[in-house]
């Protein structure tokens, strides 16, 4: 069998260029362009590549954005003030802390600290809270994101066995919430797996949808995954490579040479899942300004 490959780059193109028109109308109508301000605790060279793929993206959709560097030195006081005055800030629709932080700070702080009205992360507890409930709310990116992909290609999920690898905040654990709730899109029967799960081929091996956000280069191998298996691979690693111009490669935490040819349908790395991601950041960005899950 031959994978279909699923293109979260073409995907993800079309989408921005609904949510564009759908900005452009929003602003016909006499509001306001939906504003994002973005905070960067240090000079991570990864947390900035990310920050420019976001903003980039607001600008072809017509969002405005604008970035706050803070020093790595800040104080945990110091930051949720800023982030205080971003919530009181009427002009500002969407707020987005890039992740990680330098160690002294506590992520779960500081994102609990961010109006949830404006948490376009989808990290928030309010947040994360409705989601479990099955209520309208900011979903997180990643997760909101492999769901559009089922449902721009037919994916079915509804009766199906659904195995997450990884159980962070951000992916993992939305991702298994998202799958398995009753009276939305999921309907999956499901199974959430991490580091410390034994013999975790026993789990791979009977999945139906696999879904693979464990950070580890090629950590699935096709004798771990079924005939027929949908593939969603959410990992970015980097790998050395020296016959590369950068001194590395691009990988994800699944072996796609191998499992190509296995699964009915796969994500490559990179332009599967990520560009998705950013995607699901300007909606949220747009349902933010429309106040559309919380009105006020």
């Amino acid at each position: 069998m031959s994978a279909k490959l699923i293109d979260g780059k073409k995907v993800a193109s079309e989408l921005k260029e609904q949510i564009r028109e759908d900005v452009d109308n929003w602003v016909k109508a006499g509001n306001r362009r939906p504003f994002l301000k973005v905070l960067q605790v240090g000079n991570d060279p990864a947390s900035s590549t990310y920050i420019r793929a976001k903003t980039r993206s607001c600008k072809e959709v017509g969002i405005e954005t604008d970035t706050t560097h803070l020093p790595d030195t800040v104080s945990a006081k110091e930051l949720k003030s800023v982030i205080q005055g971003f919530n009181d800030d009427d002009s500002i629709d969407g707020i987005l802390v890039q992740l990680p932080l330098p160690s002294h700070l506590s992520s779960h702080a500081v994102i609990e600290s961010i109006d949830h009205r404006k948490d376009v992360d989808g990290f928030h507890p309010m947040n994360v809270g409705r989601l479990t409930l099955d209520q309208p709310t900011f979903k997180s990116c990643t997760p909101a994101g492999i769901f559009e992909l089922f449902k721009y290609y037919s994916i079915p999920t509804k009766g199906k066995h659904a195995v997450v690898i990884g159980a962070s905040n951000i992916v993992g654990t939305p991702m298994s919430i998202m799958l398995s709730r009753e009276n939305s899109a999921g309907k999956a029967t499901t199974t959430i797996c991490h580091k410390f799960t034994k013999d975790i081929t026993q789990h791979t091996i009977s999945a139906d949808i696999l879904v693979v956000a464990a950070g580890q280069p090629n950590l699935i191998k096709a004798e771990m995954v079924k005939e027929g298996a949908v593939v969603i691979d959410v990992g970015i690693n980097r790998v050395a490579d020296e016959t590369n111009d950068r001194g590395y490669k691009l990988t994800g935490d699944c072996d796609f040479e191998s499992l190509k040819d296995k699964a009915s349908w796969i994500t490559p790395v990179p332009g599967g899942v990520g560009p998705m991601t950013v995607a699901m950041l300007m909606k949220n960005t747009l349902l933010a300004a429309k106040k559309s899950i919380y009105p006020d």
